[in-house]
């Protein structure tokens, strides 16, 4: 394990060097970063349901990150859930220079496949947070340390990513001095962020900052007002350290899916009446109570000798015509497909199989980071 050794700058010349990257919307110059200013206006990250102009991904193709020999079966998962995605909005896919080839083999020609150094596939956790202005006329892309979800896996290459996507999407690129994964933070794009303690509170992140600190960091680089501390994610999330999308997503304003456990026996019994008690008493900073929608459903399972216990079916990704959400192989996946089917009435729920992905700490909102549309 060791830090990045280069600039971000010095480090995204170098990768670019050696390909013209196109760009979503037209032409911009061949790198795009904090140098170019944001001109006085205010930006604030969009909530995942509001319009997406594409969808960023990561390949997987390194065997010694943790993947070892169920590398293929993962590759078989991302290239899955990146053609779900590709049906309704452009999917930009991140490989590793030498890599693209397979890429595109595994994920076919409605996927896009440029080539940038990357660790992994885990681009909701190691890419930009994509932020909009309040007239939607212009995109940043707000760059956090990555460590690796401190200091567990490589990393010397994912904490560039924000550079590469910043620079394909053509969009300034704005460092905030903090460790911060994406998946650790949700959003409802009008004043409210929610988060865990569990994950941005532990010293393996930001041991120089006090919690107070972490949340004016929060506000004032995410542009909102208000945080809402869950004390918990999942139990025996020892990857994440409690990421908040493996236990709540906003479905609507002021309306979340929030995991609950029925069993009394169950670890996470406890944890998740926790979170479901802060809610209830909590209001968003809009002054609206939090309606909350439980997802029951949460199956534990056994795989490549590992006992994986932070599967997780609010890890989804929505796009204007379909939901892309995760399922483990199990009987409950049909139970949480039928209540997906419910909640989002006109779309297309797609089971995604994410039994790997899980076994690797995460599931379909983990390996893609959404893109907000502007005008």
């Amino acid at each position: 394990m060791h830090l990045p050794r280069m600039s971000r700058r010095g480090f995204g010349a170098a990768a670019l060097a050696a390909a013209a990257y196109p760009v979503l919307g037209g032409p911009v110059p061949a790198f795009a970063d904090d140098a170019q200013a944001k001109g006085g206006e205010r930006y604030h990250a969009p909530a995942e349901w509001e319009p997406h102009s594409a969808c960023v991904m990561a390949w997987p193709w390194d065997r010694n990150v943790g993947w070892g020999a169920l590398l293929d079966e993962v590759q078989g998962e991302v290239a899955d859930i990146a053609r779900a995605i590709a049906r309704f909005e452009t999917v930009v896919m991140f490989a590793e220079p030498g890599q693209a080839a397979q890429a595109r083999a595994r994920c076919g020609s409605s996927v896009t496949v440029t080539e940038y150094p990357v660790n992994d596939c885990w681009a909701r956790d190691t890419g930009p947070v994509l932020t909009v202005n309040d007239a939607r006329t212009r995109s940043a892309g707000l760059d956090f340390g990555f460590n690796g979800w401190g200091g567990k896996y490589p990393y010397d290459k994912d904490d560039f990513l924000p550079v590469g996507v910043c620079a394909y999407l053509g969009v300034p690129r704005q460092p905030v001095a903090m460790v911060l994964e994406g998946g650790s933070v949700i959003t409802d794009g009008q004043g409210t962020l929610i988060t865990t303690e569990e994950c941005l509170l532990n010293p393996n992140r930001n041991p120089g900052m006090t919690r107070a600190q972490i949340e004016a960091a929060l506000l004032a680089s995410y542009g909102a007002t208000k945080v809402v501390w869950l004390p918990y994610g999942l139990a025996g999330d020892d990857i994440t350290n409690g990421h908040v999308d493996l236990v709540a997503a906003y479905l609507g304003p002021a309306r979340l899916l929030l995991h609950t456990q029925p069993d009394p026996a169950n670890p996470n019994h406890d944890r998740m009446a926790a979170n479901k008690a802060v809610l209830d008493a909590a209001t968003d900073a809009c002054g609206r109570p939090f309606q909350i929608v439980e997802m029951r459903h949460q199956p534990q399972f056994r795989h490549s000798g590992l006992m994986v216990r932070t599967f997780s079916y609010t890890n989804y990704y929505e796009t204007s015509g379909n939901v892309v959400v995760p399922t483990a192989g199990e009987p409950a996946d049909a139970a949480a497909l039928a209540q997906f089917a419910a909640l989002f009435p006109g779309r297309q729920v797609v089971g995604a199989p994410a039994r790997n992905l899980a076994w690797g700490g995460g599931g379909v909102h983990c390996v893609t980071q959404h893109v907000p549309r502007v005008r």
